[in-house]
């Protein structure tokens, strides 16, 4: 007696099944068709990913949660890992159902544009392109960024070549020309004496938008001494002087030479604080060219402050203390307040009038006054990593009122030079900066890949190859740094525009990222930009305080071990620098190694577990033993 392929009841699903994902197939082709003006841009060695990348547009554009579970539910692929070889998984899906159907099948396509081998091969050899071959050892790379001391410690450059650092990270927005081909210079001579292959990475500034300048504090200098719980002096507050002709500028407080020379041991000096209080200092100890002075109380000193040495007759016993250093000036800033955030000037904390009243509002500069004019009311503001967050209540070409709403209680401060991101305003800003494109000379000579740094449409990415081209340096490779809200929303564009060049990748920078897209959504936006990079088979440089604890205290945290283990679905890692960077590089490549058998992207290896043993026999139940009375005292 012949039998139905599949049991009568499955009949009318797997029908349904094969004309939904035909359904399927057909959009992705449509989608192909409707990109060829792209595609015609595409480099030869990029022209299958793209057109993969074009299928997973289209996938993505329904939702195929339901399609998924009936697949599931039949036994066959959920296209759940389909990124590197779209149409090739719909189509071997495809057969398998009509073959249960008992339906005759033909594949529909012979040649595919990336097969389920050829896309992850493609995979590889782009990121080979880019970065080089991978470790022996370790298939993802390790990028370090490199510190403004690596300009002249050849000890430091061989310490990260031999630790495993693949790739060099010079950061174009610190340092100079200079400084830089240094650093190149350095990292590849270290190579070539330790056998590797090291690749430099320039990035270029771009238009980061950062706080102004800010007035300094006033110069007051505190002294203190150390006190244990019960409040009794153990250490006490030191004031180190030094001679004012002789002393450099960043010595330190320093007083007239004479008045120091006449200076002894256990002598005693009074003065008169900033705050009124009256303080008398022992001479604790003095070397030729400088004296220390002790005491067991706090005090202000300023460059008002007079030292009083008790010898009558003496002209030189009193002095009045120098070279008080200013101290960087913040602004002090709490929930409510209004920010004024300006085009240019100094920056000012806020002032209350002898009433109590504001008499004016704190005030900071923008570095890129051109922005201003974008911003719109109700629009957000973040500021220093989005530590202080703000609302625009009222807009203007070169004044814009923030009023801050998130911050500690108790407030936070606000210094220059820190980040400023605004999420909701569409900034008109080429992505190269006037600077950007006198630094490009420099990275023309000295760089194998650029880094172009908030990256937001393909006009930006063409700007920066056209330049290249022109400098003899089109063969160099291409990281899309991907930092800004913007820049997420136009990665297909700006992956399309890319793939015309040679070698490129793209960098999930995830400290402007988590602010431009909100640190909740952070997690959902890297798995996307993951996922959009491996249908277009480009390696991604995982990035932003990897081991950050680390890399600057020398203690790691547990849960940024997590995220370096996570890091191994990128081709790439990148370590920032610090003091014990060297501690970092170690740790990271031990967790790659250890990682790369396990997981594969978001493909779960099974590979053998020998952690766990059991007995042939479960052990025995143990009978209590009876426990004797207590005996009598």
């Amino acid at each position: 007696m012949k039998r139905d392929p599949i049991d009568p009841w499955d009949l009318d699903e797997g029908a349904a099944l094969i004309a939904q994902l035909l359904a399927l197939r057909e959009s992705m082709l449509d989608n192909e068709r409707r990109l060829e003006p792209w595609l015609r841009e595409i480099d030869a060695a990029h022209r299958p990913s793209a057109v993969n990348l074009a299928h997973y547009l289209a996938m993505r554009h329904q939702d195929l949660r339901q399609l998924q579970d009936r697949l599931a539910r039949v036994g066959v692929s959920s296209l759940g890992r389909a990124e590197t070889h779209v149409l090739a998984n719909v189509d071997k899906v495809l057969g398998i159902l009509n073959r249960l159907a008992g339906r005759a099948w033909t594949p529909l396509s012979q040649d595919e544009p990336a097969g389920f081998r050829r896309g992850g091969a493609l995979l590889a050899l782009h990121a080979q392109a880019l970065f080089g071959p991978p470790p022996k050892s370790r298939g993802v790379r390790v990028m370090v960024t490199l510190p403004s001391e690596a300009a002249h410690d050849d000890r430091l450059i061989d310490g990260l070549v031999q630790g495993g650092m693949d790739i060099a990270r010079i950061n174009c927005a610190h340092d100079g020309a200079t400084e830089w081909t240094a650093m190149a210079q350095r990292v590849r001579h270290s190579a070539e004496r330790a056998g590797r292959m090291v690749r430099v990475l320039m990035d270029l500034g771009g238009p980061k938008l950062r706080t102004g300048p800010v007035a300094d504090e006033p110069a007051v200098l505190k002294v203190k001494p150390s006190r244990d719980a019960f409040g009794r002096v153990v250490a006490p507050a030191r004031l180190t002087l030094q001679a004012r002709a002789s002393a450099p500028a960043q010595a330190g407080p320093t007083v007239d030479a004479a008045w120091l020379e006449s200076l002894g041991v256990a002598d005693h000096v009074e003065l008169v604080d900033a705050r009124g209080a009256r303080r008398r200092l022992r001479v604790g100890q003095r070397q030729d060219d400088s004296v220390v002075l002790e005491c067991d109380h706090t005090a202000y000193l300023t460059a008002d402050t007079h030292l009083h040495l008790h010898r009558r007759g003496d002209p030189a016993a009193t002095t009045r203390l120098g070279n008080i250093p200013a101290s960087p000036g913040r602004l002090h800033l709490q929930r409510g307040q209004t920010l004024n955030l300006v085009a240019e000037g100094l920056g000012h904390d806020a002032a209350a009038d002898a009433r109590g009243r504001s008499a004016r509002r704190a005030t900071i500069a923008c570095t890129l006054p051109e922005a201003l004019p974008s911003l719109r009311k109700g629009e957000r503001v973040w500021f220093d990593d989005g530590r202080i967050g703000g609302v625009v209540r009222r807009e203007g070409g070169t004044r814009v009122e923030v009023e801050i709403t998130d911050a500690r209680d108790g407030g936070e401060t606000l210094a220059a030079d820190k980040g400023i991101n605004l999420p909701d305003t569409r900034l008109d800003l080429p992505a190269l900066t006037a600077k950007d494109l006198e630094d490009i000379a420099v990275v023309a000579r000295q760089a194998d890949i650029v880094g172009l740094s908030f990256a937001q449409s393909a006009a930006d990415v063409q700007a920066l190859r056209q330049r290249l081209v022109e400098l003899d340096a089109g063969h160099l490779g291409l990281i899309l740094k991907i930092e800004t809200r913007r820049g997420f929303e136009q990665l297909p564009e700006l992956l399309l525009a890319a793939m015309a060049g040679p070698a490129t990748g793209v960098m999930i920078a995830r400290g402007d990222l988590a602010v431009e897209c909100g640190y909740e959504r952070l997690a959902e936006v890297q798995e996307e930009i993951l996922w959009l990079c491996e249908a277009a088979h480009m390696p991604v440089v995982w990035a932003t305080q990897v081991l950050e604890t680390l890399a600057k205290t020398g203690l790691p945290s547990r849960a940024e071990i997590t995220d370096a283990a996570m890091g191994g679905r990128a081709e790439c890692v990148m370590l920032n620098k610090g003091p014990h960077i060297l501690d970092a590089l170690r740790a990271l490549d031990d967790i790659l190694r250890r990682m790369q058998s396990h997981q594969s992207k978001k493909r779960t290896l099974l590979r053998a577990l020998v952690a766990w043993q059991l007995p042939d026999r479960p052990p025995r139940p143990r009978r209590p033993r009876a426990r004797r009375p207590p005996s009598a005292a």
